[in-house]
């Protein structure tokens, strides 16, 4: 694919650089309650500070109406959780363009750092409105995107702005956007990719292009049970999605066809109602009840996909295997994330979204090569869209 401009070709020296960043972090009781983003975003703007800049930092952060301030939307406790880790002030302006903006940004100096309040209490971000954008626009000499999670959308920070001053990737997005490029074009041989999460609708792009790269494609979660049904199986009241039974057999041919070891669940475990105290049973995937439904990948399942993993060279992981928020339903998820961890040798990239707090709540971030900040954005990726807020950074 075409080279990014990187950050590593800018001449910061003395430049106001306008960064998007994606601070959008769960908040609670007005301190931040994981700063998993905002530790992200740190080794660009170390490098910018380094480099003798002064910084503009724009975010949005959960869905306002975009009707004006919402105070529960605030980005501020966000600059002060950036202030702690950065061990320097950060100043925040309590509108975006308006005066406090205005004047905070113009009092910049070399080294200086402003936070923006949450770009999306103005609706026009949204809706990449030029004028809007040529607002942001005026408060940086150049412009650097960092925020991969948001780059799947055209919004006034993302798109429009990039088309007003020099753009360039910050560090995060130039890592993300190889990682995940490299995966698909030059992965480590065996490369095995796990793939859950509740609807074979939402994945079954990204399951096509995994068919392309990958040798064992393992499949868990709601979506399995789509996928049994192609196969003529009874599946009682689990989620399925009748409308795609046959695009899933399609799947399963391509699979053979193609010479991808495609891993379905042999057993599962069962409920009698989508509750953590509810009756639960594990059986095989030809045995599940008409009155009970799916909620969990079964033991020998779990064996199975861990077998698959272990001799995997490059692993790539996006989807829980069941509703691993329940304590009941966590076991499945968890063997599948101690398999990927256990296998040190291999290069493991967890795909965003659940899969990341699955690792997180179990415990073993820190033993992954490679976790996405960007859900929605690395699916988009990995299925071969062109995201907005990437196209306008290559050279």
């Amino acid at each position: 694919m075409a080279e990014m401009r990187t950050i590593e070709d800018l001449d910061a020296n003395n430049k106001r650089v306008l960064v998007r960043v994606d601070y959008n972090v769960p908040i609670k009781d007005g301190e931040v309650t994981d700063d998993t983003r905002i530790r992200a975003s740190l080794p660009t703007l170390e490098y910018l500070l380094d480099q003798g800049a002064s910084i503009v930092l724009m975010s949005h952060r959960g869905r306002p109406s975009g009707e004006g301030i919402e105070e529960e939307f605030s980005l501020r406790p966000a600059a002060l959780r950036l202030a702690e880790l950065l061990q320097k002030p950060v100043m925040f302006a309590t509108d975006t363009i308006g005066e406090d903006a205005q004047a905070k940004v113009a009092a910049l100096r070399p080294g200086d750092i402003v936070l923006l309040e949450n770009l999306r209490f103005d609706k026009r971000e949204k809706k990449n409105d030029a004028e809007f954008a040529a607002e942001l626009a005026k408060f940086g000499d150049v412009y650097v995107n960092d925020a991969f999670g948001t780059a799947h959308r055209a919004h006034a920070s993302t798109a429009g702005v990039a088309d007003l001053l020099p753009a360039y990737a910050g560090k995060l997005m130039e890592r993300e956007v190889s990682t995940l490029s490299g995966m698909l074009e030059n992965p480590r041989r065996p490369f095995a990719a796990i793939l859950g999460g509740s609807k074979v609708s939402d994945k079954i792009k990204v399951i096509d292009a995994l068919m392309d790269t990958c040798d064992t494609l393992i499949i868990g979660g709601g979506m399995c049970f789509t996928f049994l049904l192609a196969q003529g199986k009874s599946v009682g009241t689990s989620l399925k999605e009748e409308d795609w039974v046959e695009r899933a057999a399609e799947m399963l041919k391509k699979a053979e066809d193609k010479g991808v070891q495609l891993l379905l669940p042999v057993d599962v475990v069962v409920a009698d109602a989508f509750s953590n105290d509810a009756n639960t049973q594990t059986v095989s995937v030809d045995e599940i009840p008409d009155d009970m439904m799916g909620l969990d990948i079964g033991p020998k399942t779990a064996e199975l996909y861990a077998d698959a993993l272990a001799c995997a060279q490059t692993i790539f992981w996006n989807g829980p295997m069941g509703v691993f928020e329940m304590p009941a339903f966590e076991a499945g998820t968890k063997a599948v994330a101690c398999a990927v961890a256990d296998n040190t040798e291999a290069d493991s990239i967890i795909g965003g979204g659940d899969s990341v707090a699955a690792v997180n709540q179990f415990d073993l971030a820190d033993q992954m090569t490679f976790i996405s900040t960007g859900g929605g954005a690395s699916m988009e990726l990995v299925q071969g869209e062109k995201l907005p807020g990437v196209e306008v950074l290559m050279a």
